[in-house]
């Protein structure tokens, strides 16, 4: 008897369990609480545009679910990518802002890498990125010439973050002589360790940039140094790309590696395994959100970069390329990085 009513318990919950996978987006959705996982602490470009998602993409979900931002920062976005990689609910509930890096981490190889980029489930890109490195006005580093000179102490935020394995690539392939910190969990912090004397300057998004520091930008109180994009940013005419600063084409096209995160820019991921018609649900929700009148509003108001947004399909496709990179410059790139 006592056999017979585990069996009945178990086949009970396996029923149960059947149940709900098997349920429609919206009666699935309804009531549900949706999480969106950001990679650092608050403030910064990954975390302006996860908040920007929470906010607008909810209501296009069928059944409305409400969508919270959780942070989840650590080794420059590795912990969390690892944990919605591995750890996660793979039922629809869970989404991260995708590290632009995270493919670009998986085919160098980075210690600490414990997903493979292919098999996350890709949602939609809400813009692409330029990211800048720039002194504070108190620096005598005041653009790459005098990077190529002079020591210049900068902040970083872990070994797999763009803010530090940028400069090490620009150290190895355009003589720059970066002594890079990499010691603060977030850009806010660099950002003050910079105003404290602690470093001469850091790294960050343009966009980002614009929002956050808007004033520095009014006064001159910071130099740019380079942007990191496959083409000049518009504001940025006048300042260098990453790949224009190598010494020859094999150089340049590790350079264009690193780079390509620019095209990924802030995109919204989630794990392996959603259902198809739950995924199907959560890709169009994000297009039609990113066409939302009141999202546009309050992104026009506030300066904040939409677009040209990419669909998922199309971020899948990127990551596709990338992971094709010709062995011989990944061994460059990867020697750039100092692996």
């Amino acid at each position: 008897m006592r056999f017979y009513k585990i069996a009945m318990a178990s086949a009970f919950a396996v029923l149960c369990a059947t149940s709900a996978w098997a349920q429609n987006p919206e009666s699935f959705y309804r009531a549900k609480t949706i999480e969106l996982y950001v990679g650092t602490d608050p403030g910064g470009g990954y975390d302006l545009y996860g908040r920007l998602v929470a906010r607008y993409m909810g209501k296009h979900v069928p059944g409305s679910p409400t969508i919270i931002v959780k942070n989840m920062p650590g080794a420059g976005h590795l912990r969390m990518a690892n944990w919605v990689y591995g750890a996660a609910a793979r039922d629809g509930t869970v989404m991260a802002t995708a590290p632009q890096s995270v493919a670009i981490e998986q085919l160098l190889g980075t210690d600490g890498v414990q997903y493979d980029a292919l098999q996350f489930t890709w949602i939609g890109r809400v813009a692409p990125v330029v990211e800048v490195t720039y002194t504070w006005h108190t620096s005598p580093t005041r653009s790459l010439v005098d990077a190529q000179a002079r020591e210049t102490v900068m902040g970083g935020s872990g070994a797999a973050s763009p803010t530090v394995f940028y400069l090490k690539a620009l150290n190895q392939l355009a003589g720059t002589k970066f002594k890079i910190i990499p010691a603060y969990p977030s850009n806010a912090e660099t950002n003050l360790a910079m105003q404290r004397g602690e470093v001469e300057g850091g790294s960050k998004a343009w966009a980002s940039m614009k929002v956050d520091n808007g004033d520095w930008l009014r006064e001159k109180k910071v130099n740019i140094l380079v942007q990191y994009a496959t083409a000049r940013d518009a504001d940025l005419p006048d300042v260098p790309l990453m790949m224009e600063l190598g010494r020859t084409d094999d150089e340049r096209r590790a350079l264009n590696l690193f780079a390509m995160g620019n095209a990924m820019g802030r995109s919204i991921m989630a794990t392996p395994g959603i259902p198809q018609d739950r995924l199907s649900a959560l890709q169009s929700a994000f297009i039609v959100a990113m066409r939302d009148p009141e999202l546009l509003a309050f992104t026009q108001e506030k300066k904040i970069d939409v677009g040209p947004i990419l669909t998922g399909d199309e971020l899948k496709a990127l990551v596709e390329e990338t992971m094709k990179t010709p062995p011989s410059v990944v061994a460059l790139a990867k020697a750039a990085r100092g692996d």
